[in-house]
């Protein structure tokens, strides 16, 4: 439950920042504070694993609404979804511990985009996500990148992909959501 009240106090102060400050350019780096609760730790006394997704999605909201794509999305009747995610961790995070989770677009494939979220202490990296992300339509189907772009504009200054990003995008995808997917283990 707490991370309704945290992701509606991201989204207040985002709209806030945006009133106050102009929005945020598609390729910069969106950052916002946090602090590590007693909610989000584990019985090792650190940030439980599943819950660094949960704050990386703190970022995605603020980043959404500070470079006006939310706004984007929702006269158009589209939302963004995961469609896969890979996690790396470096250090924990402790009880209380304060810690930025910056995050920025870092390119598109033909289907979908790609984030780059990051747990931050002192300047230093403890945690890593990186996401790849479609666009759905809340009346069926999907939104292409074409149609994307022509909507918000084609984001300029984002990096190319590294291209380890694609590999993983290919290897870790499963089959479209009309082609069986049995369970089946070797």
């Amino acid at each position: 439950m707490n991370v309704i009240w945290r992701t509606l106090l991201v989204i207040l102060r985002a709209r806030r920042r945006v009133r106050r400050e102009k929005t945020l350019d598609v390729a910069s780096v969106g950052r916002i504070r946090l602090t590590t609760l007693p909610t989000d730790i584990d019985i090792l006394r650190h940030m439980n694993n599943g819950r660094y997704l949960s704050l990386f999605d703190l970022g995605r909201w603020d980043l959404l609404i500070r470079t006006g794509l939310l706004d984007a999305m929702t006269e158009r009747g589209w939302y963004a979804v995961v469609s896969s995610e890979t996690v790396t961790f470096r250090k924990s995070l402790q009880l209380w511990q304060r810690f930025d989770v910056e995050s920025r677009f870092v390119g598109h494939d033909d289907k979908a985009v790609f984030l780059e979220h990051r747990a931050v202490v002192d300047g230093e990296i403890y945690a890593r996500v990186i996401v790849r992300s479609r666009m759905l339509r809340r009346t069926g189907g999907t939104v292409s990148n074409e149609e994307l772009f022509a909507a918000v504009g084609r984001p300029e200054g984002v990096p190319e992909i590294d291209p380890w990003v694609h590999d993983w995008a290919a290897a870790s995808a499963l089959p479209p959501v009309r082609t069986p997917a049995p369970s089946v283990w070797s």
